[in-house]
Formats: structure tokens, C-alpha cells, sequence
């Protein structure tokens, strides 16, 4: 093997070790619940370790009512959990791929396996108990 072969391979690895990097730097930025549609799902859930998707309607007032405490936990928690937020009338699809039945509902994937679900609109403490348990 020549040294300019093993210069190209050494650039090849660097490259993909930065970009792992930066990958998880942005990650780590993540304060604010994410976006979360059908089509982005799976790319979403596979992408981040532990993900607490919060299903929610424009017109659930309970929903309303835990928006601000996934908000402050987004950034309570950021660098160790992603929050997203999925409109259920908007995609039916992830709603009804998980058996969302009632809103608000969030449910906590590891590794982009579902590992637990909360329904209905709980308290900072209960939701952060369940978190840390998840953890």
C-alpha cells in the first residue's frame, strides 16, 4: 500500500469522524422542541438517542396546557433528550402508527425504540420522574 493510498484513507476516516462531530454538536444545541411530520419521523427518531415526542392538536386544551413545560423541559434537558412536537390532525399516520388515542400524549423513544408513553396532561414532576426512570 503506497503512502498516497494511505493519505486518502486517513482523509476518508478524518472526514467522516468530523462530521460524527458535528453531528452531535448540533444535537447538543437542540433547546426548543423540533417539528416532527410524517415524513420526518423515522429520520427524526433514528437520528437523535432519546426522543420525547409530544402528540398534540391546535385544538386540545389540555395540550396547550403542557406546551410550556415540553418547551422548558427542552431546554432543561438539552444534550441528553430531543423534543418534538407532531400535530396528530396534520400526520395521521405516526398518530395512528403508535395508537395515539387521546391528546396530549408523549412518547419517549431510546435508541428509536418506543420505551414508554404519558397520556394526558401531567405535571413537570411526573413527567420529569418518568423521564429520569428512561433515562
Amino acid at each position: 500500500m503506497g503512502d498516497d493510498e494511505l493519505e486518502r484513507i486517513r482523509a476518508r476516516k478524518l472526514e467522516a469522524f468530523m462530521k460524527s462531530i458535528e453531528r452531535r454538536g448540533a444535537e447538543l444545541m437542540i433547546s426548543e422542541p423540533m417539528l416532527v411530520t410524517d415524513m420526518s419521523f423515522d429520520s427524526i427518531v433514528n437520528e437523535h438517542p432519546f426522543l420525547v415526542l409530544d402528540c398534540w392538536a391546535t385544538w386540545c386544551g389540555p395540550c396547550r396546557m403542557i406546551a410550556p413545560i415540553v418547551d422548558d423541559l427542552a431546554k432543561t434537558y438539552k444534550g441528553r433528550i430531543v423534543f418534538g412536537k407532531l400535530n396528530v390532525d396534520e400526520n395521521p399516520k405516526t398518530a395512528i402508527r403508535f395508537n395515539v388515542m387521546s391528546i396530549p400524549t408523549l412518547l419517549l423513544f431510546k435508541e428509536g425504540k418506543l420505551v414508554d408513553r404519558i397520556v394526558g396532561a401531567e405535571s413537570r414532576s411526573g413527567i420529569e420522574a418518568i423521564l429520569r426512570k428512561c433515562l
